[in-house]
């Protein structure tokens, strides 16, 4: 049975299976076309290995620093950062929309080497800091639920906990085109040392809830907006959230534990965790999950303002109108 949670304007309520609401495949999708995407991204994949991580990297984020801010979407980006930082100037923004290109250049250069990253004392690699913070946030000998963003190298969180010993899965949105899906998961699987990988939709809801009962943990990238989550501050605007965190550290009686990648050097991350979260369930769920994610919030704003050219500022983090309305308002300027 699904667990209920409200959203704070007393919409109607909504469970985990509706959160990890299915993707549907578009119809009449030329399958040709398709399947020859799918050729291109997998000789992409090979190029990428064939290159070695430190130039793929460095060949991913030349390409997209240099491409990516002449593309439409950039203009989303700005208006976040108009959002964000109100008193941000043009010069400091096109800065950080470039470099949050460049780090999403090389987050896909990086993919195709997942598998090879170890903790190393200097060069390609991770390193981990405040690990004893995981330890420490274990209840009734159950490992604590992680939260993170799109941060840094988020794709290098599932390999680094598997290599830890960590029993963490994560939840993904798959790609409408099979061939393209199959090589994403197969590097995922190559990398993750046993971590699983849940799809969003009924069946990926059933499969967390028998993983978390089993006593496994989760890593959630809550970054992002959910059109019907609940309204929680974030830069101090409103932004709809994902409560889904909240109500499964209540329904598994979990510690929360906030972690993030920082890029630290030419495919080199640091892996920071923090102390586990302190909070305590009053039995008012509302108030409850809105308390938790006000925390969660107050977190990712910390790290996207220490590095906010690591952050993916592409996505519509607030409503369209808002950010539409923070642009013009820059050009007006």
């Amino acid at each position: 049975m699904d667990a209920h949670f409200e959203c704070a304007d007393g919409r109607r309520p909504r469970t985990l299976r509706s959160f990890m609401t299915s993707i549907t495949v578009p119809t009449g999708r030329d399958r040709i076309g398709g399947y020859l995407t799918g050729l291109a991204f997998n000789g992409g994949v090979g190029l990428m290995r064939l290159l070695g991580i430190g130039l793929s990297s460095g060949l991913g984020g030349l390409l997209a620093g240099t491409i990516g801010p002449l593309l439409p979407v950039s203009r989303v980006a700005r208006g976040n950062l108009t959002l964000a930082f109100p008193d941000m100037d043009r010069k400091q923004q096109k800065r950080i929309v470039r470099g949050a290109w460049n780090n999403l250049g090389r987050v896909v250069g990086e993919f195709s080497h997942l598998k090879k990253m170890e903790c190393t004392p200097s060069g390609p690699g991770w390193e981990i800091s405040g690990q004893e913070h995981i330890e420490a946030a274990r209840k009734n000998g159950l490992p604590p639920l992680f939260f993170s963003a799109h941060l840094g190298n988020w794709e290098m969180i599932l390999p680094i906990a598997g290599a830890l010993g960590l029993p963490v899965g994560g939840v993904y949105r798959a790609s409408s085109n099979p061939v393209v899906e199959r090589l994403i998961q197969q590097l995922r699987s190559e990398a993750g040392h046993g971590t699983r990988m849940f799809p969003k939709g009924a069946r990926g809801a059933r499969d967390i809830i028998g993983h978390l009962s089993a006593g496994g943990t989760l890593g959630l990238l809550v970054d992002q907006k959910m059109n019907d989550g609940i309204a929680v501050p974030f830069f101090g605007q409103t932004a709809w959230t994902a409560p889904a965190l909240a109500q499964l550290a209540a329904r598994f009686e979990r510690n929360i534990v906030p972690i993030h990648v920082v890029r630290i050097g030419t495919a080199r991350f640091r892996l920071v965790c923090e102390p586990a979260l302190t909070f305590t369930m009053t039995g008012e769920r509302t108030a409850d999950q809105l308390s938790i994610m006000k925390a969660v919030n107050a977190h990712l704003e910390g790290w996207i303002r220490a590095e906010p050219q690591q952050w993916l500022w592409f996505h519509r983090r607030w409503p369209k109108t808002m950010v539409s309305s923070a642009v013009h308002e820059d050009m007006a300027a």
